[in-house]
């Protein structure tokens, strides 16, 4: 027991012995490491010493540890404890740099970036010298290149702008003209705002003076503005005479009165093109103005037109850019003459054309909506009234055929109809459960025989292709629409090719100013080798009567019909094309992964009762004389008891004889007064049993919340023919 004892002891100390001697190893190991770290940071410091760039090593929280001559005399370092006090003159944002350019040389050892002052161009560049320790150089790259004229030395007066209108920077040319740093425009400026291109008093030491204000985008919501010498001023000295402006950010021509172009600087070219040349006028460059450009050049130089500026389009061919221009006078070996400062402003422009474009298309659909309720109304009685002289004429009688082409003529009519409503977004759409494969199979039989002989159509599906919801007869007629067009875009012949996947949008997908949520989507790509679409018209193809086709070959409506039931479905449809090679339209849908829906169809038998003789009190309330006639007609030739009434008040009155029995209410939706579902819902109070039918030349979603709310109410849309209507009553009787 007592050997054991002494040999368990003797284990227990030689334990202890051992982790001492480890840790004593371990912290001397840590010791020399910590020696060769400040050893090889004492080394740097020694070697940067003479450097003539300024350096710095600085710890990861920024806390400076040492800096070279160079630092001590640019950044007066002995004032600063951290790198980013140190630069707060230098950079108008010195963490966010120091932090971006940190974490950079954390994971690849060193970085560097060239970064923009009012000194110029700084090379920014750090290096991990040790375990939280960083060498920091900061190189003047515009010093390397000598000005190359007497010009290229001017430092012209800058403004940095943010996005509240604060003065972010001001560079050395515009401390100097202020008298210090300034950090709203009210001090700089007398009157506010400031229009760019115009002459504005500025506020300085020695009393105001007038400055020709330029401004240009610098980014991020920020602006850039430059202090100008007015153009008086500027031609007095022969130094500073036009050709000083030849470097200046900010497009600017000299205008002789009769509009002949003088001088430019090299913005100016740049933006207007080829043709601005000496000699050129200045009406043979722009256009657009709305009266002649003479007109307002004499308006100018008489002072009639103090400093307007005017927005006007270049002539130039290869692309469309808008400009707006600022005409001041001046004054020049005694004579007049015009400075107009440029502006691009194609980006407005562009803005101001697609916001009068959507108020355009909304005016259009609301027109085609209305227009829709109206022939609606008038087709529903042309037609109407032309099934029940059908009734008692015969095959064999002559009036048959004339007849038979009536109908055949009205139901063409409706469907113009219908495509107006498809544009305007209005329509009635029956949306089931679709699989597209299954769609495009019932359907290419007939698009063969649209595209012809010379046309080949192929298709291609994914092979685990998802369910759509949307109306089939409206989908059929976007994709007959597509393929016509892609047919027509080929006189010669070709390949129609199209394709179906399924694709899944993990980050929102934003194009044509629009924006498709993330999710899953089945697309369709209807695919040609035509003749293709010019840049300029590419944006108008959805537009209601806009055809590239020759007059009588096309209505217009063809795409804005595709676009309407597109969208009022719940999708996306976009346009690629590119002239020579092709145009490809693109359709999103969303997934419908719910089961389908079955509707059910009426059997023989149900049609066979829906026409035999049926007996029940029908009130009808329509405002339009002629529909309320056929309707009338067409229910009591099945059977029906029907009274009549020409609104809403009308049939309150009716309904108010308590002995009175009736069993189905058929109503137009939209009517002088009070409209159909109001009157329904008041009716119902009294009488909560009988059943609606809603009729309207307007879609069923104007107001389908209003209808969900009515119980035992469908509806039926017009035109409707006299089988429809006796049908649906009798449906909802029964």
């Amino acid at each position: 027991m007592f050997v054991s004892q002494r040999i368990f002891a003797l284990a227990l100390f030689c334990s202890g012995a051992t982790v001492v001697m480890v840790g004593g190893v371990l912290g001397l190991r840590a010791a020399g490491q910590a020696v060769r770290r400040s050893g090889l940071v004492d080394t740097i410091e020694t070697f940067i010493e003479h450097d003539t760039t300024p350096c710095f090593i600085a710890e990861r929280d920024g806390l400076i540890h040492g800096a070279n001559r160079a630092a001590h005399r640019l950044f007066e370092r002995d004032s600063f404890t951290t790198l980013g006090a140190a630069l707060t003159e230098t950079f108008a944002n010195p963490a966010g740099i120091l932090y971006r350019l940190q974490s950079r040389a954390d994971a690849s050892g060193a970085a560097q970036e060239d970064v923009a002052t009012r000194a110029g161009h700084l090379r920014v560049a750090v290096h991990e010298i040790a375990q939280d320790r960083f060498l920091w150089r900061l190189e003047n790259m515009g010093a390397r290149t000598a000005a190359r004229t007497p010009h290229d030395g001017v430092q012209l007066p800058m403004l940095m702008l943010g996005r509240s209108g604060a003065v972010l920077f001001t560079n050395d040319a515009a401390r100097r003209l202020l008298g210090g740093r300034v950090k709203t425009l009210d001090r700089i400026f007398t009157e506010l705002p400031v229009v760019p291109g115009t002459l504005a008093e500025v506020s300085c030491p020695d009393g105001p003076r007038r400055m020709l204000v330029a401004e240009m985008d610098a980014g991020a919501g920020r602006r850039v503005i430059f202090l100008l010498p007015p153009p008086e001023a500027s031609l007095e000295a022969p130094m500073q005479g036009w050709q000083a402006f030849q470097d200046m950010p900010v497009p600017m021509i000299k205008v002789a009165p009769d509009g002949a172009v003088r001088s430019f600087n090299r913005m100016a070219a740049g933006l207007i093109g080829t043709k601005l040349v000496e000699g050129a006028n200045i009406s043979q460059l722009m256009e657009g103005l709305g009266r002649p450009i003479a007109d307002w050049l004499n308006d100018t130089l008489s002072n009639r037109m103090v400093q307007k500026s005017e927005f006007l389009r270049l002539t130039r061919t290869d692309k469309e850019t808008f400009v707006q221009v600022v005409l001041n006078r001046i004054m020049e070996d005694g004579e007049p003459a015009l400075i107009a400062v440029l502006h691009d402003a194609t980006e407005l422009k562009s803005l101001e054309a697609q916001f009068v474009q959507s108020q355009k298309m909304q005016a259009i659909g609301q027109l085609a909506g209305g227009v829709a309720h109206d022939f609606n109304n008038l087709l529903t009685a042309i037609s109407g009234h032309c099934d029940l002289l059908l009734l008692r004429h015969d095959q064999g009688d002559a009036d048959y055929g004339d007849l038979i082409q009536i109908n055949q003529n009205a139901n063409r009519a409706a469907g113009l109809v219908r495509q107006l409503l498809a544009f305007s977004r209005k329509q009635t759409l029956r949306p089931e459960t679709l699989d597209l494969r299954d769609t495009l199979a019932d359907l290419t039989h007939l698009l063969n025989r649209l595209v012809g002989e010379k046309v080949t159509l192929t298709l291609s599906h994914d092979p685990v292709l998802r369910p759509i919801r949307a109306d089939k007869r409206q989908l059929e007629q976007v994709l007959m629409n597509l393929v016509v067009n892609a047919r027509d875009a080929m006189p010669a012949g070709g390949e129609i090719r199209i394709v179906t996947e399924c694709l899944t949008l993990e980050e929102p997908l934003t194009r044509d100013r629009v924006t498709v949520p993330a999710g899953d989507y089945v697309t369709v790509e209807v695919i040609d080798s035509g003749l293709g679409i010019a840049s300029d018209k590419l944006q108008k193809v959805f537009e209601p009567f806009f055809t590239t086709k020759r007059t009588g070959e096309g209505t217009g409506l063809g795409l804005s019909t595709a676009y309407g039931i597109v969208k009022q479905t719940g999708g996306f449809i976009f346009v690629d094309s590119q002239p020579g090679v092709g145009t490809t339209f693109v359709l999103y849908f969303p997934v419908h992964d719910h089961s389908p829906e079955v509707s059910p169809r009426p059997d023989v038998a149900e049609r066979s009762n829906a026409s035999d003789s049926s007996d029940g009190v029908v009130l009808l309330v329509e405002d339009e004389a002629p529909v309320r006639a056929f309707a009338s007609r067409a229910l009591r030739l099945r059977g029906f008891t029907v009274l009549e009434a020409e609104s809403a008040e009308a049939a309150l009155k009716t309904l108010e004889d308590e002995n009175l029995t009736v069993d189905v209410f058929v109503t137009d939706v939209v009517m002088p007064g009070m409209d159909g579902p109001s009157w329904v819902r008041e009716a119902l109070k009294e009488r909560p049993d009988v059943r609606v039918v809603f009729v309207s030349g307007y879609a069923e979603d104007s107001f389908g919340e209003e209808q969900s709310r009515i119980p035992n109410s469908v509806f039926l849309p017009k035109p409707f023919s006299l089988n429809e209507l006796t049908e649906m009553v009798h449906k909802q009787m029964h």
